[in-house]
């Protein structure tokens, strides 16, 4: 019979050998047949993840293993084990050992399987919280249907599931999506007990690693061939609302679009806490706003590379947030004296385009959710999204979303690519000599009421989306102190003639006293300027700061400022006075290398500089 030998040094090798000789001489035949001249400690196994062993004896005969015309073995060697390695001289050409093969008995066991160590995931806070909690419905007793005393329970008063379809259904609003701690509960509420529960990320890409065929486009099987992916509604999302402190927050970020007209993206820091009015459920806190270097117009904005990234990543983990998500305006003015905008989103149109859905998608796959369930440590994100335009009534609204978990594999492995001449769809990629692409299908029901599935080229872009509320607390809460003066320009707004520069800083700290630095300080755009000041580097001698800060301790802050850099700080600033900004001449008029901007004498409306007529009503700049 002829059984093929696989090792992952050399390949695959074909040994002939006869039924009734020992597994002994199968053992010496892969000697000759990989010309292993070196001893070495060496075991064959049925299976690829090193079990179903096959011991080398002179009384066990090939057929006796169960060995069949055809069969595949695999050849694991290890030179580290010096007893399996005198096994092999054993077995040699040169005979026997001592005359005679030393018995079963005598021989050490083979080598056990390498244990796969599950990764070690620390999930955020908010989970561990979670975990912790029975999540259970509590219902009152009802006094019409229950006959019992208050001791017992009945079905009308037991406590429900946290997934109950029922209970989340009558809900005012009703609750569509399942907290992801209650999709993961549901999972292990079986017989098992979740014993086998595991959750892992669809994959898009060829298997690396398979031998037995040439790598792609010249050969593919179905050990390694992605399958094919059908789009199914995600039954749960991550997060399942997002709170915004106070409407300050985004005023700030809305007043650049006002100005200017022009679009604009921030990333959103804040928390993760437990929402209340979902059962498990997880709310992002939005603490205040990061903008980005970004070149915007009115309908088009790209990200920049940003060189204080880490700066502003370290700052916010020192006040204990993160990274929460991102927001970006669309907005169109449709009457300057009413301040509407015009309606252009919604189910008329689309909620998110595909260029939307894609960024989207890559920012969420680059912060993973740390999840104990899945193999890889990471499933899904709380990353979210929030976009900024014209509801209905044409007044200003902010919609939320995520990406479902598909949508992120279909990004992440770069299968799924815009249209040119349709916002609302996108495109599965054909395979390619480069990259192969499985089908992605989709189900819909046709006039007649025929469920049908279709090929993602096109795909509705719909499919991908969960959408989630957004708005804000009934009672405002300030992390970053309000104190109703001008507040500190946001980051990377040179471009009209806001820039977070020492004269600024200067501007800024002279409305304060002397006993209200801590209102002062409170001010997360401050603390990144304070952080990469030139004239005075700060960010090493900024941990107590930032530590009174989180804390939310005014003495502490306090006393920071009493110290010797801060005192060094405080008298560069006394020595530049209340001298204007450099380069301000009037206005939003600028010099020196700002873009800067004029405002329109007929319609009050922010111009670039580079305009010598307004883009709002037509007329000149000097009319």
């Amino acid at each position: 019979m002829l059984l093929r030998i696989q090792t992952a040094e050399q390949g695959t090798k074909r040994i002939d050998i006869s039924e009734k000789e020992s597994t002994a001489m199968l053992y010496e035949k892969s000697i000759q047949a990989f010309q292993l001249q070196t001893p070495k400690s060496y075991q064959l196994y049925r299976k690829r993840d090193m079990t179903q062993s096959i011991r080398p004896s002179a009384s066990t005969t090939v057929r006796a293993e169960g060995l069949s015309h055809g069969d595949m073995l695999f050849l694991f060697t290890n030179a580290k084990s010096s007893a399996d390695a005198g096994d092999l001289r054993c077995y040699s050409k040169a005979g026997p050992v001592n005359g005679g093969l030393v018995p079963d008995e005598a021989r050490p066991p083979p080598p056990e399987p390498p244990a796969v160590s599950k990764p070690s995931v620390v999930e955020d806070e908010v989970d561990r919280l979670l975990s912790e909690q029975d999540g259970s419905i509590q219902r009152p007793r009802n006094e019409q249907f229950c006959r019992h005393n208050k001791f017992h329970k009945c079905v009308h008063c037991i406590p429900l599931d946290p997934w109950d379809e029922t209970y989340l259904k009558e809900r005012d609003p009703p609750v569509k999506f399942l907290s992801f701690h209650s999709y993961t509960r549901k999972l292990k509420s079986g017989v098992d007990k979740g014993k086998f529960v595991f959750l892992e990320d669809i994959n898009c890409k060829i298997t690396p690693g398979c031998t037995d065929h040439p790598p792609w486009p010249n050969g593919i099987c179905t050990k390694c061939q992605p399958n094919a992916v059908t789009l199914s509604r995600q039954t749960y999302r991550h997060v399942d609302y997002v709170a915004f402190q106070n409407p300050s927050i985004v005023q700030t970020f809305l007043d650049f679009w006002r100005k200017t007209g022009f679009q604009r993206v921030a990333y959103m820091y804040g928390r993760y806490e437990p929402h209340l009015d979902v059962p498990l459920g997880i709310k992002a806190v939005v603490y205040s706003l990061y903008e980005p270097p970004q070149s915007c117009s009115a309908n088009s904005i790209e990200l920049l590379e940003d060189p204080r990234e880490d700066i502003v990543q370290q700052l916010a983990s020192s006040l204990g947030l993160s990274r929460v998500g991102w927001i970006f305006s669309d907005l169109l003015p449709e009457d300057t004296t009413l301040g509407t905008v015009k309606h252009l989103r919604g189910p008329h149109s689309y909620f998110l385009s595909a260029e939307e859905t894609i960024t989207a998608a890559f920012l969420q796959t680059k912060h993973p959710n740390p999840c104990k369930l899945a193999k890889s440590g990471n499933f899904g994100s709380k990353f979210v999204t929030v976009c900024a335009t014209g509801d209905s009534t044409n007044q200003i609204h902010f919609e939320a979303y995520q990406i479902s978990n598909q949508g992120m594999a279909l990004v992440r492995d770069d299968c799924l690519v815009p249209t040119h001449d349709c916002s609302e769809l996108g495109y599965i990629r054909e395979s390619s000599s480069d990259q192969y692409v499985p089908d992605v299908f989709y189900k819909f029901k046709d006039e007649f009421g025929n469920e049908r599935t279709q090929l993602g080229r096109p795909l509705p872009i719909e499919y991908l989306l969960i959408d989630l509320p957004a708005g804000f607390p009934l009672e405002e809460v300030c992390f970053f102190h309000k104190h109703g003066k001008q507040p500190f320009p946001a980051c990377n707004r040179e471009m009209i003639g806001e820039a977070q520069d020492f004269p600024a800083m200067c501007k800024y700290f002279h409305q304060f006293g002397d006993d209200e630095f801590y209102k002062a300080i409170c001010d997360f755009q401050l603390l990144i300027a304070l952080a990469c000041l030139d004239v005075y580097p700060l960010l090493s001698h900024m941990e107590p700061l930032i530590r009174g800060i989180a804390a939310q301790d005014k003495d502490s802050v306090d006393a920071w400022s009493r110290g010797e850099h801060w005192q060094t700080v405080h008298q560069l600033m006394d020595a530049h006075g209340s001298e204007p900004m450099m380069g301000a001449v009037d206005g939003l008029e600028t010099g020196g290398g700002g873009g800067g901007g004029w405002a329109c004498n007929h319609c009050t409306f922010h111009n670039p500089a580079s305009n010598q007529s307004c883009e709002m009503c037509g007329l000149p700049r000097n009319g």
